[in-house]
């Protein structure tokens, strides 16, 4: 595959991740047994594959070892940080208010995986 290629797959998934992301947390807010179905279990995760190995396919074709990007260890940390807190949000919240906050929360680290990624900077708006 291209970098092309690759990079248009990994933008596409991003946008498909926010989306899901987006729909499972209103099915949250208004307790919809939606959020149940077995689609909703399967799909988030099959895209969230595509976008990895898209990311990675990325990362070895065009910037080698994170570890000389800081910004890629950046995206990489506050990956973490977005599949932590969304998992709190949308499954392990003990009380619906905890599970807004922490659906905030990953939207804000989503945000910043997005800053990131547009700046090539691991903080965003210092150059």
């Amino acid at each position: 595959m291209t970098y092309t290629l690759l990079k248009h797959l990994h933008v596409t998934t991003v946008y498909l991740t926010l989306a899901l992301f987006l729909l499972r947390g209103f099915w949250m807010l208004i307790d919809s047994p939606r959020l149940g179905q077995r689609w909703v279990r399967i799909i988030p995760h099959v895209n969230d594959t595509m976008l990895l190995a898209a990311a990675i396919g990325l990362l070895v074709s065009a910037w080698g070892n994170p570890w000389h990007q800081p910004w890629i260890m950046a995206k990489i940390i506050g990956l973490l940080v977005y599949i932590g807190l969304g998992t709190l949000a949308l499954k392990r919240g003990r009380t619906k208010a905890r599970r807004i906050s922490f659906f905030m929360a990953a939207l804000m680290a989503f945000a910043y995986l997005i800053s990131v990624a547009v700046t090539k900077q691991a903080i965003p708006g210092v150059l």
